[in-house]
């Protein structure tokens, strides 16, 4: 029988100080959620589910309840999920107000025979099943909001084409976005699970990593189970997720993959935020990242209690 573990991050960035305590007690919180229905003998596929619902439950993060604004004010939340066991996987975005876009993702996965739902049809999918909806707008994000607005058009950001350029240059100016879990049972099952309200002033209709499989979220029983945060773009551009699964299906533990990852992204894309969590078939966890925060917690048989912190493995050097 396997020892079980969890792994949770709230994202990566710059955790602002009127954020911090929140943002680790959040972590902890939702670590111990899902850690306890692991300890139950449950599988991790219920344990990532319900570990990234609550963060989406908490406005501290940009996922679900105070998700972030597109740059005409609205709101697209994204989510996926994956079960390493069967390779099943289920992911949703553009989403409006769905109150767990990570519920709606694993409904996609065991009621459809797809894997990607958005929209419209999503929004059906929700009402079919009886998802709970809510406005998932908060005063913090609308301030947030305001501010990049009107220094945007005072063009004191050099905003979008190219993202990176943005982000290095204001890195200050950008939540930490994205939850997400990873997690192994006692049955030697990995599972994991991304969720996220995108970043302020996004396009409208931009889609990120978090429901992409391979990219924000993969989990596969030969190999190990990943989600990433950070700039999406770079997740998508790499595979990152799945770069991650295959470094440890290839002999690298959670951490050498996490940060074997990481430094291929400071050598191919040479800026831009990002972080990752995993766990192995061993139950060895990883995490890494390359910007100043990545607020996170993990627990297993021997901690007792969830460990958290704003910082993991800082990677700066390339691959």
């Amino acid at each position: 029988m396997q020892e079980p573990v969890i792994v949770v991050h709230g994202g990566a960035g710059v955790w602002r100080t009127e954020r911090k305590n929140l943002g680790l007690r959040g972590v902890k919180e939702a670590t111990k959620t899902g850690f306890e229905i692991l300890k139950s003998n449950d599988s991790a596929i219920n344990a990532v589910e319900a570990a990234v619902a609550q963060m989406e439950d908490n406005e501290v993060f940009n996922a679900g309840l105070g998700s972030a604004l597109t740059i005409d004010k609205r709101i697209e939340m994204e989510a996926s999920i994956m079960d390493g066991k069967t390779l099943d996987a289920g992911a949703t975005g553009l989403l409006s107000d769905i109150k767990n876009p990570v519920c709606l993702a694993r409904i996609v996965m065991e009621n459809t025979d797809h894997v990607f739902v958005v929209a419209d049809g999503a929004e059906k999918l929700a009402d079919l099943f009886g998802l709970e909806r809510r406005n998932p707008l908060t005063e913090l994000r609308t301030r947030y909001w305001r501010d990049l607005k009107e220094r945007l058009m005072r063009k004191k950001l050099d905003y979008l084409p190219k993202l990176y350029k943005l982000v290095s240059s204001h890195s200050q100016l950008f939540e930490p976005s994205t939850v997400g879990a990873v997690a192994l049972d006692k049955d030697g099952n990995v599972a994991a699970a991304t969720s996220t309200g995108g970043f302020s002033l996004k396009f409208p209709g931009r889609i990120g990593d978090s429901p992409l499989i391979g990219c924000g979220t993969y989990a596969d029983n030969e190999a190990g189970a990943c989600s990433t945060t950070g700039i999406g773009e770079i997740a998508i551009k790499l595979v990152l997720a799945k770069n991650t699964c295959d470094s440890m299906c290839s002999g690298k533990s959670a951490q050498e993959a996490a940060e074997s990852s990481i430094r291929l992204v400071n050598r191919r894309m040479h800026s831009g935020s990002m972080g990752l969590i995993a766990v192995d078939m061993l139950g060895r966890i990883g995490a890494a990242h390359n910007s100043p925060n990545l607020c996170w917690a993990y627990m297993t048989m021997k901690t007792h209690q969830p460990k958290a912190g704003l910082k993991a493995k800082i990677v700066k050097e390339a691959a």
